[in-house]
């Protein structure tokens, strides 16, 4: 067989069919957002919407589509700056050629012209590539580990490839032949119309269902799907100052996809934070309520508590201290993450715990300090007052 180096295309068009870059008026080097860029430009200069009864708006919008839907796929965009217009097996639109799609000028500028143009060169030829289902675990940590994080791991059960038929899903390779219907390429194509324009649909073939081929003799293990459920064993690393809710992501981790064709899909590992016995969180600041006793307000007091990050918390509670007063101990909350330095901070809320029964010798030395720190009466107006003034003013 003799062998011939390839040369990429010269870029000259056939006859009577303009060079896609000239199209879209950008250059062969042009980058994606300048392609998409030209395309909404000249798509929305000649839309039939705009021109009604304009031929050659009409004519010059499908030849704007077909340019974009060309360039803006890097395959597709890949094969024809090699060999142009001449591709080996003819138009990647099927024998039709392209047809035109009927979108509109709000498809045009929303978010889904990519998907759109997408589906054009789904099954068109040979069997298509797919992808394993994405999977989500919810997996509880205690608290104490968002502070320092940890490694950790969980045993899940996975659709993976059937390790007796090595995905094929027959007993043997003589058991599968290829779909009469779709002629293995798993999906089904027709031309609709839709007012001036003739769209292509695309589907799956009902016959092998989407899979481009029939199993005539099925595995015993995997029942002709060509995957089986197996457990599977994931470690991870859970970062230190992590969220409830946060997702970790592990790429291939997921689903095989059907028929072993393409990439598995990933696994998502959902943490929930344990709650905390007196701590709440907001972020990576901790808020906890400090139940104290009269006496230790008025004179004030020193409390240690443990500390989830292994080192006492001393919380300082200055004398005359009131009631709904907080404490802010700065760099003892939780590490920042994602990038942030430094760790939040403990709050503490003081609240005046009221004994529910008074002994009675002490119910008899209350009453004697009564007239000394006991409530002012002829001034209780006054400090209502003032109270309701601060209040309004906050």
């Amino acid at each position: 067989m003799k062998t011939v180096d390839q040369e990429p295309a010269t870029g000259e068009p056939m006859a009577g069919k303009r060079d896609y870059y000239d199209v879209l008026g950008v250059s062969k080097d042009a980058t994606d957002t300048e392609i998409k860029k030209a395309f909404r430009s000249l798509a929305r200069q000649h839309h039939p919407d705009k021109n009604p009864g304009d031929d050659e708006s009409e004519k010059r919008f499908k030849e704007v589509q077909e340019a974009y839907a060309v360039l803006s796929d890097m395959d597709e965009r890949r094969k024809y700056d090699i060999f142009g217009h001449d591709q080996p097996g003819g138009s990647p639109f099927g024998p039709g050629g392209f047809q035109g799609i009927n979108i509109s000028i709000d498809d045009i500028f929303g978010g889904g012209i990519e998907s759109i143009f997408s589906q054009l060169f789904s099954g068109t030829r040979g069997t298509r590539r797919g992808r394993g289902q994405d999977l989500l675990v919810r997996h509880g940590i205690p608290f104490e580990a968002a502070m320092e994080g940890l490694e950790d791991e969980i045993e899940i059960d996975v659709l993976r490839v059937c390790t007796k038929c090595d995905g094929i899903g027959s007993e043997s390779q003589d058991g599968v032949r290829e779909c009469p219907t779709c002629d293995g390429r798993g999906r089904l194509q027709r031309i609709e119309r839709v007012g001036p324009f003739t769209k292509q649909v695309v589907s799956d073939c009902p016959a092998c269902e989407g899979e481009g081929r029939i199993i005539q003799n099925p595995c015993s293990g995997c029942r002709g799907h060509g995957r089986a459920s197996q457990p599977k064993q994931a470690r991870f690393t859970v970062p230190a100052g992590i969220s409830s809710g946060t997702r970790l992501r592990m790429r291939g981790h997921g689903e095989a996809p059907k028929g072993n064709r393409g990439d598995s899909g990933d696994l998502y590992i959902q943490i929930e934070v344990d709650s905390h016995p007196w701590f709440e969180r907001d972020g990576p600041d901790l808020l906890m309520a400090l139940p104290l006793g009269y006496v230790d307000l008025v004179l004030g007091t020193d409390i240690e508590i443990p500390h989830i990050d292994g080192k006492p918390l001393t919380i300082k509670v200055p004398a005359g201290s009131k009631p709904g007063e907080t404490l802010m101990i700065a760099g003892r909350g939780l590490p920042g993450g994602r990038g942030r330095r430094g760790r939040g901070s403990v709050t503490v809320l003081l609240k005046l715990e009221m004994p529910s029964k008074v002994p009675r010798g002490l119910r008899k030395s209350l009453e004697g300090m009564r007239e000394e720190i006991g409530t002012d009466m002829g001034s209780l107006q006054d400090r209502i007052r003032e109270e309701a003034r601060n209040r309004r003013r906050g």
